[in-house]
């Protein structure tokens, strides 16, 4: 039978040096903010019940987590007295009954539910507290997981250690588990004693160990536990997500041409064989098939890219993009809201916003589809097998039937039938010798006007 398992994420950071409106656990990696990763992990590592204890900006908060938490409870600290005060403010959840609890925080978007997992099976296995550690390249200012025939002991803050204390480099990153039998039993034994008055979820480690309880650590890559308090540290682990993601996508059997270069959204997919050229940026819920190209200096977002289809370079796919089986959106142009049946191509200069077009059309270089008439979006819907000469405009809503053709420079405001030709534009004239009167009145008019600035 499944454990169950309740994750306790601290959100109540203020993140002051972040120097924003913005509560600090809010903050995006990847387009997901931070506290949301959490949540992820842990319901990855597989927690049953989530309980996220905030502080200001609760209401913020709340709404985030109940967006990205499936069973998340809100719980608020009111005063700031520890971690250990924090954890204890999510007591009503504690005392539903678990078997284990995972504490977290809201501001370490980088935790592996992997690495829960283990923390979790150090659990299964007997231990009644397990800590998680890292071993950073220096570890002043970590505090010291104290080890002993293999149980941890203690964690001792570095101005309390030793010297023989402060060369051990296996440091505390934090993030605990407690087997949930007992567990109130011990943080409510936990004291403030201490210079800060506060009470600190370190202490219980050596509390259970008093009590004949068991406790384990277990070592995590450092980059797991990076905390994060300002917009150095914020880019520093959003530059380690896109890592993570690049090598796992390529690992995956997609292939990255410059992966530096390359931007995922937190929902990023890319399906094995297809490509990605130097420079593209992935905005939320792109998709990307088998056999793709996305050409360089594109940008993706809220659209499907399907297989064998092209894209870019330099094209813009907004929210409601769906290419069909080899299309085509080339050089310079922006698609929204719009599906590019299959084989069909949109290759030069072109805008097609909120409209259909068929399998097998071709859409002429500085066409456009003319959706907002300033208060409302219409539709265009172009059938299969359709010519639109270049730079025409299409005023929506209007239809275009399939075989049609649409002469170049037309501005197309009724319904074309089927395998019809659509001229809409002025007749041209020609009249003999007036371009060269023109030119010659400009030109006087150059000279003047150069004549009159001189003499001023």
């Amino acid at each position: 039978m499944a454990r169950s398992c309740l994750s306790i994420v601290l959100a109540a950071g203020e993140g002051t040096r972040m120097k924003s409106s913005l509560p600090k656990v809010l903050h995006e990696v990847a387009g997901l903010p931070m506290v949301a990763h959490v949540l992820r992990a842990a319901e990855l590592a597989g927690a049953t019940r989530l309980a996220v204890v905030v502080g200001r900006e609760a209401e913020r908060i709340a709404a985030v987590a109940s967006r990205h938490g499936r069973d998340a409870s809100v719980f608020e600290q009111t005063e700031r007295l520890g971690t250990a005060h924090a954890v204890l403010a999510a007591r009503d959840a504690i005392e539903e009954g678990f078997d284990d609890i995972l504490v977290l925080f809201g501001d370490t978007p980088l935790i592996r539910p992997e690495t829960l997992t283990r923390a979790r099976a150090a659990l299964m296995a007997g231990a009644d507290i397990c800590v998680i550690g890292f071993r950073p390249p220096d570890p002043t200012g970590y505090g010291r997981l104290i080890e002993h025939e293999g149980s941890l002991v203690a964690i001792r803050e570095e101005k309390d250690a030793s010297d023989a204390e402060r060369m051990i480099r296996f440091c505390n990153g934090g993030v605990m588990a407690f087997r949930g039998e007992g567990a109130l039993d011990l943080l409510d034994r936990i004291g403030n004693a201490n210079a800060k008055g506060e009470y600190y979820l370190t202490d219980i480690v050596e509390i259970a160990r008093a009590a004949g309880r068991t406790a384990k650590a277990i070592e995590a890559d450092p980059d797991e536990v990076l905390g994060v308090n300002n917009r150095v540290e914020l880019a520093g682990v959003e530059a380690i997500w896109q890592a993570r993601r690049r090598r796992e996508v390529m690992l995956g059997g997609a292939t990255l041409q410059a992966p530096d270069t390359v931007f995922f959204s937190h929902d990023t997919v890319l399906e094995p064989d297809c490509t990605i050229e130097p420079n593209v940026v992935f905005g939320p819920g792109a998709q990307v098939a088998g056999g793709a190209v996305v050409h360089a200096f594109s940008h993706i977002a809220g659209a499907t890219i399907g297989e064998g289809a092209s894209v870019g370079p330099f094209a813009r796919l907004r929210p409601g993009a769906d290419l069909a089986r080899g299309a085509k959106v080339g050089n310079f142009c922006e698609v929204k809201g719009a599906i590019i049946g299959e084989g069909a191509k949109v290759n030069h200069l072109t805008y097609i916003g909120d409209a259909v077009v068929g399998a097998g059309s071709n859409i002429g270089a500085g066409t456009i589809t003319c959706n907002y008439d300033g208060f409302n979006k219409h539709r265009t819907v172009i059938g299969e097998n359709v010519f639109v000469g270049s730079n025409s405009a299409l005023v929506a809503p209007v239809s275009i039937g399939d075989g049609a053709y649409v002469a170049s420079g037309s501005v197309v405001t009724e319904d074309v039938p089927p395998e019809a030709l659509a001229i809409a534009r002025g007749r041209q004239v020609n009249k003999d010798g007036r371009g060269r009167a023109i030119n010659e009145r400009n030109k006087a008019a150059k000279v003047a006007a150069k004549a009159a600035k001189a003499e001023d």
